[in-house]
């Protein structure tokens, strides 16, 4: 790959997890996270929250290894979420992106693994932003009809649906992806970490996992109040039948009295 000028990277979503422990018998170029040689020269670098990095790999590669890592896949997406980027080797020039273009000055693992992991994790981002903009656009009309007629949403499911979205979103972001950590290489190659900071201010991972936080709360917070209002709405109606069935009594008792007087 060193003596590429150009080079096109590829970071797909193509699942929930990847099982990565059933590549153990491929060719391992480096791991955490686990690098592999594909095809004639290319690289790809993969991750257990199902992303894929390829770098240097042909159409024709690219299917081929794609079909062999289906089996492996926990719940794959219909559509994978992609991020792309081209790659310039130029040992004299200045680390750093120009238009867009990344230009580095060494192809080596590491390197590929620094850019692999801002990649991946963009491409995390983009497919939440994509489901949270969904469900803002389902959560709307509720919000809606509580300003308009002063009650909540009648269905408690879709609420509970919602907040249950939301939790497991925030779980795969922080627990899985850790979209704002730094990656375990930088540990031991702390010289790459200029890199990423560029990388990961180029393509704004915190601003767009602080936005996410902030839209998930948000989401979160509507879809309580309205279930908490509902859930009130639920206990007033309930303390209305019980007056009503008090009353009823009473009055069938003050019927009983009156009749027994009349018999008297």
């Amino acid at each position: 790959m060193t003596a590429l000028t150009l080079v096109q990277a590829r970071a797909m979503l193509i699942g929930d997890r990847l099982d990565l422990r059933a590549l153990e018998t491929a060719e391992r170029l480096a791991s955490a996270p686990l690098t592999i040689a594909v095809g004639a020269r290319g690289r790809a670098v993969l991750f257990r929250y199902g992303a894929v990095v390829l770098f240097d790999i042909d159409p024709m590669e690219e299917a081929a290894f794609l079909a062999q890592l289906h089996p492996f896949v926990n719940e794959p997406l219909a559509q994978p979420e992609m991020e792309t980027l081209t790659l310039r080797l130029d040992p004299q020039a200045a680390e750093g992106m120009y238009k867009d273009i990344l230009v580095l000055r060494d192809l080596n693992v590491e390197r590929l693994q620094v850019v692999a992991d801002v990649l991946a994790k963009s491409s995390v981002l983009g497919l939440y932003e994509k489901r949270v903009a969904s469900s803002f656009d389902r959560i709307e009309p509720l919000a809606e009809d509580l300003r308009r007629r002063g009650r909540g949403a009648r269905r408690a499911r879709h609420l509970l649906s919602h907040i249950g979205d939301t939790l497991l979103t925030q779980h795969r972001m922080v627990g899985r992806a850790e979209i704002i950590e730094k990656p375990e290489l930088l540990w031991e190659r702390p010289q790459l970490e200029s890199l990423f900071l560029r990388l990961e201010d180029e393509f704004e991972l915190k601003e767009r996992a602080h936005a996410l936080e902030r839209k998930l709360e948000l989401i979160t917070h509507t879809a309580e109040t309205l279930l908490d209002l509902l859930q009130a709405q639920r206990s007033l109606r309930v303390e209305w039948y019980i007056t009503i069935l008090i009353v009823i009594e009473i009055g069938f008792t003050i019927y009983e009295l009156f009749v027994r007087g009349h018999a008297a």
